[in-house]
């Protein structure tokens, strides 16, 4: 593959997922978990978005049982506030970091193959890479 200036770059996939971190921090904030944020966009998994509406209260079980939300709005709302505590009690940035080792909602990182970092860098990045 070839970068827009024609130079040729493979990377690691742990360099690529580094990269794609940060440019995905750069797009949250306290209140907006990554899982909101690539929802909104439609890039990556979809975040919550992907899911349907029983899915979505299947993967959120406890916090539907608990909170009884009225509507899915309500429901993502609350999912994203728990990946964000989430964040917070583990120390890290993003929820598919915590996903990666807790894979409650997802599998986080390992949730893509090295040719889907690729095209997700591409989007995010504006560089194509080829990751190995």
């Amino acid at each position: 593959m070839l970068l827009f200036n024609g130079v040729q770059r493979t990377i690691s996939r742990s360099t690529a997922i580094e990269d794609l971190r940060r440019a995905l921090i750069a797009l949250t904030d306290d209140s907006t978990s990554v899982c909101e944020v690539v929802g909104r966009l439609g890039v990556f998994c979809g975040g919550h978005r992907r899911l349907s509406d029983e899915e979505l209260e299947e993967t959120y079980d406890w916090l539907v049982e608990r909170q009884k939300p009225e509507n899915r709005e309500q429901l993502e709302d609350l999912a994203n506030r728990w990946q964000l505590s989430q964040q917070s009690v583990t120390e890290t940035d993003l929820a598919c970091d915590v996903q990666t080792e807790d894979r409650h909602t997802c599998l986080g990182w390992d949730e893509f193959t090295n040719e889907e970092l690729e095209k997700h860098y591409q989007t995010l990045k504006k560089e194509v890479v080829r990751i190995e």
